[in-house]
Formats: C-alpha cells, structure tokens, sequence
C-alpha cells in the first residue's frame, strides 16, 4: 500500500533518481511543470539526479539536451546504464581491462571513464559488453555472440525491450539481448533498471542517505525501486496509465503517487480503510463492487492526486484479497477520465 509522508518528499528524502523519458520529457519536449518541478526541488535542498537505461549518449550530451529545455542540470548530475555497466566491469575485471564494446559512443565513453580500454568485436578482451547502439553492424553482433557463446563474460547495460524514437516507439536493446541469449544459453549480467547497479551508481556518484526513485513505469522503474530497497513515486506523465496501476504487482506498487513531477514538492497522505470494502481519501472513496471500481467523489475541492491514491489503493486491496484485478472506472471531473 502506500506510503504517508506529512512534509514534502524534497524535505523526507535527499536525493531523487529522476529517470528521463515520460518523466522529464517525452521525446524532445519536456513535460509540463518538470523544469520548475526541479528547481523547487533543488531550492528546497535536495540533490536531483537524472537516470536513464539508454547506453547511447554520453551522460555530457544528455545534460545539454536537458538544459536546451530548461532543467537545471550538469554532466555530474547524469548517471547512464553505460557508466553503471562500466564500474560492474571494474569491480569484476579491474581497471585497464580490456572490453569488447557492443554499442554506441555513450557506452565506449563509459568504459574509458572508468579506465578500461574498449576494443572492437574482433580483438583481444577479458569480458563483453553490449547496449544500444542504433549503427550496429550485424557482422559486429554475430562476432559477439559467437564469443559470449564460447565463455567470454558478458554485461548488458540494460534488456528494455522498446526505447521511443521520432518514428514511434521500436525494438530496444532487450531485444538484442533476447536474441544473443537465445543463442548462446548465457545471461549477462545486467545494469540498468529493474537490476539495481544503475540505482547503486547514482547514489554512489550523486550522493544522498535517503533516495527516492522517481519514474513512469512499473516494470522498471518502480520494480528497480524495489530491487534497489527505496521509496518510489509514480508519475502518470508516461507509460502507466489507470488500468497499469491497479493491476500492479506488489513488487511494481510505488511508494507514492502524483499526477506529474509537482508530486516532489508536495505532502503525501495515503487513503484509510473505512469499512472491508471501502477507502478514503480527501473528497474521494473508491471501493470494488461486483469486480468494477466504483469511486465516488464526495467533496468540491476533491483533488486529481487524491483520486489516484485512493483508486490505486482499492485497486490493489481488491486484487491482494480476492486474485483478480478489477475493471477500471471512467470518471468524470478528474485528470483521469483523459487517460
């Protein structure tokens, strides 16, 4: 169930792990509200971290393209799937390791960063490791997998099976993964969320003694929270939509809930039980009747947050109790009935 936080998140946590796309912005426009969502963070004291599973940029031009749409923030301030790659090859293989990059120029500058020494799919290497890299020849892939078939060692930035691009939304680097593991019966380690190494990195580089994982979707972010034993909160300015959350599983339910990225400067109260059947939050009750949500509003300043929380919660009881996830409600009057 969720969490009750009577101050402000910046306030009850040091640190938030913002991931990227559906979060902060999607595609090449920034959400609504996230660039004063930020600044209100890092004015009340909080250190703002910025996360992301793509391998394919170094962490300096993600900070760039974040400051082009008006969010504060600095190379330091990035953490990638790369560098969280690169520093499980140290930790395993030392610095001045050698590595088979399978990947972009996001991941070859990772490696260097940490003090390994790339090379291609043909040279000499102690362990391989892959992420997305969109140039990638299939003469480069074939060469890797025979390798990683014959026990060379091998690290996956991440297995995120789509990755959203102008054209719509295509295959990821799961699938890459997907397909190598198939042949050689191998799987990588891997770094980036739901594996908890990229959530590690960025504490370890960004500092904070509370962190908040903050993301869009459940089966990675979220589930990453969990993975990594921190508190989460769940924005609905991506992926997740109504039906996604109530079916959640308990190892993908977040700690809090908000409309957007406002959320971070905000108290969060969680719904109360009222009866077997119902909860209640602010001006809105929820409970499920014959296997639909019903939700009911029952004050004028009922809020569209509030009504998240509370169908969420009810959502989820319903399903703990009885096995079955409940059909979802169209209300109007709230944020929700868009979705």
């Amino acid at each position: 169930m969720l969490l009750t936080s009577a101050a402000p998140l910046c306030a009850a946590y040091d640190l938030a792990m913002l991931d990227l796309d559906g979060v902060v912005y999607v595609g090449d426009e920034a959400v609504a509200g996230a660039a004063s969502a930020v600044h209100d963070a890092h004015g009340a004291g909080m250190r703002v971290a910025f996360i992301t599973n793509n391998a394919s940029r170094p962490a300096s031009v993600v900070a760039e393209h974040l400051r082009e749409l008006g969010i504060e923030a600095g190379t330091d301030d990035v953490v990638t799937s790369a560098q969280a790659a690169a520093r499980l090859v140290v930790e395993r293989f030392g610095v001045g390791a050698r590595v088979l990059c399978l990947g972009a120029e996001g991941l070859r500058s990772a490696l260097e960063e940490q003090g390994l020494v790339p090379v291609d799919s043909d040279g000499e290497a102690e362990v391989a490791v892959s992420g997305y890299g969109p140039e990638l020849r299939w003469r480069e892939i074939m060469r890797a997998a025979v390798r990683i078939r014959d026990g060379l060692p091998w690290v996956a930035s991440n297995a995120d099976h789509t990755i959203p691009t102008p054209y719509g939304v295509a295959p990821g680097h799961g699938v890459l993964v997907d397909m190598v593991q198939r042949f050689t019966g191998v799987t990588p380690d891997v770094a980036g969320k739901p594996a908890r190494p990229l959530l590690d990195e960025t504490v370890r580089r960004v500092g904070g003694r509370r962190p908040l994982m903050v993301g869009d979707r459940l089966d990675t972010d979220i589930e990453g929270a969990h993975n990594a034993g921190v508190d989460s909160l769940l924005v609905l300015t991506g992926v997740t939509g109504l039906v996604e959350l109530v079916a959640a599983r308990p190892g993908e339910r977040p700690s809090y809930v908000a409309p957007d990225l406002s959320g971070l400067t905000a108290p969060h109260p969680a719904p109360q039980r009222v009866d077997d059947d119902t909860w209640r939050l602010g001006g809105w009750s929820a409970r499920v009747v014959d296997g639909r949500l019903e939700v009911e509003r029952t004050a004028a300043d009922a809020t569209a947050a509030d009504w998240w929380r509370v169908v969420a919660v009810a959502g989820w009881d319903h399903r703990d109790r009885t096995g079955a996830v409940p059909d979802v409600p169209r209300v109007p009057g709230t944020d929700a009935a868009a979705r």
